[in-house]
């Protein structure tokens, strides 16, 4: 729906002073921005290494974001967002690239993100990810989440762990994403990908449906209410490999936020099915690089052991996740996001006020660093084992 025209950055507004979409769009893919954010009252802005940054464009007009609705989306989407005042969909430009659409309302005009999609998926090793990930695409059943903060790396992670699986496994992929991000090619796997809204009308539909289509492998875009936890849950327990992401900060937060989603008489229930039913719980965070040149990932990784399971399971005692992860580095590849920064910090990737910045516990990250630490700091007791990040 977006033109071909050989549109130079700047040409647009040069010639008519107005708001042109293609040029903004190739100058964000140039700058190697994550996203272009559009409003009325205020230039083009993109975020580029998570810094947003204004382009040397005119303020936008409301009415030329309405023309860019109009010109953006179908007739069936601009109905839905008359009714719910929020649309998310994908987009593909041609010779420039995929991009995921978000239109809201604010101060009753439109407003437009835009989040660059690659059309190449990278490796788990591309993307500097702990190699554990490639272990959990390989297995047969289990729930693994994926989480973080807006931005945070969750659909490329999922995307690269999917990618693994389809490039060494002959088995079925059924994928169920609002909107489509990331478009895989049947390798050794048949992957079949579902968007909300075009091939299926909701979450709760395409997943009443899913088991029936023969999966192996199921990916949830995104977890957001009780039904779709509740069936993720029960499809990881009955032997398919569970695919999905919550917006949760670590492994703690995550599996209290699980729990959240039911009412507190069926929590020994839900303990009870988390703790056979979850693999792992790999939780991430994006961390400038000292050199400028891009971002790497800090992550969290839980893995679903004996131990961990005893604990979910025990609604007697609290969670105990920091300290299982901390004591399952050497024997199962776990790791906290400190001990992840910490190896980027020692190798010289990040610097040590972004890893400061970023760690779960600063002042004990600190008092590493310089070369002391508590009888009871556990956090850093396995880094001598593995290479992971």
């Amino acid at each position: 729906m977006v033109d071909e025209a050989g549109t130079r950055p700047g040409d647009g507004e040069a010639a008519s002073g107005r708001f042109e979409f293609r040029p903004a769009i190739v100058e964000m893919v140039q700058r190697g921005a994550s996203d272009l954010h559009l409003k009325g009252g205020r230039p083009p802005t993109v975020r580029v290494n998570g810094q947003l940054s204004v382009l040397p464009q005119p303020a936008l007009k409301p009415e030329e974001l309405k023309e860019l609705a109009e010109l953006l989306m179908t007739p069936r989407q601009l109905k839905d967002f008359a009714e719910r005042k929020e649309a998310d969909f994908g987009i593909g430009v041609p010779g420039i690239g995929r991009f995921r659409t978000n239109v809201y309302l604010q101060r009753g005009s439109m407003a437009f993100v835009f989040r660059a999609i690659p059309y190449e998926v990278r490796t788990v090793r591309e993307l500097l990810l702990p190699a554990v990930l490639e272990e959990l695409a390989a297995k047969p059943r289990g729930l693994v989440l994926v989480t973080g903060v807006t931005g945070s790396g969750k659909s490329t992670t999922l995307a690269a762990i999917i990618d693994h699986i389809n490039r060494t496994r002959r088995v079925n992929i059924i994928t169920i994403e609002d909107p489509i991000e990331f478009l895989h090619r049947d390798q050794l796997a048949n992957i079949s990908q579902r968007e909300i809204g075009t091939d299926t009308l909701s979450f709760g539909d395409a997943l009443k449906h899913v088991l029936r289509q023969d999966p192996d492998v199921i990916l949830i875009g995104e977890i957001r209410d009780m039904e779709t936890m509740d069936t993720a849950i029960k499809a990881a327990d009955t032997g398919h490999l569970v695919l999905s992401t919550i917006h949760t900060t670590d492994a703690t937060q995550t599996i209290s936020r699980v729990l959240s989603f039911y009412p507190p008489h069926q929590h020994a229930e839900i303990r009870m099915l988390l703790s056979t039913a979850l693999a792992a719980v790999i939780s991430m965070r994006l961390v400038p690089r000292a050199d400028g040149k891009g971002r790497v990932p800090a992550t969290e990784v839980l893995i679903n052991t004996a131990t961990v399971a005893d604990n979910i399971r025990d609604t007697q005692k609290a969670l105990a996740i920091p300290d299982l992860i901390s004591q399952g580095g050497m024997s199962y590849a776990m790791q906290s996001f400190d001990q992840s920064l910490m190896r980027w910090y020692q190798d010289g990737v990040i610097t040590y006020e972004e890893a400061l910045f970023n760690a779960t516990h600063p002042g004990e990250f600190a008092l590493r660093v310089s070369g002391v630490s508590g009888t009871s700091d556990r956090t850093f007791s396995d880094m001598q084992g593995g290479d992971q990040r």
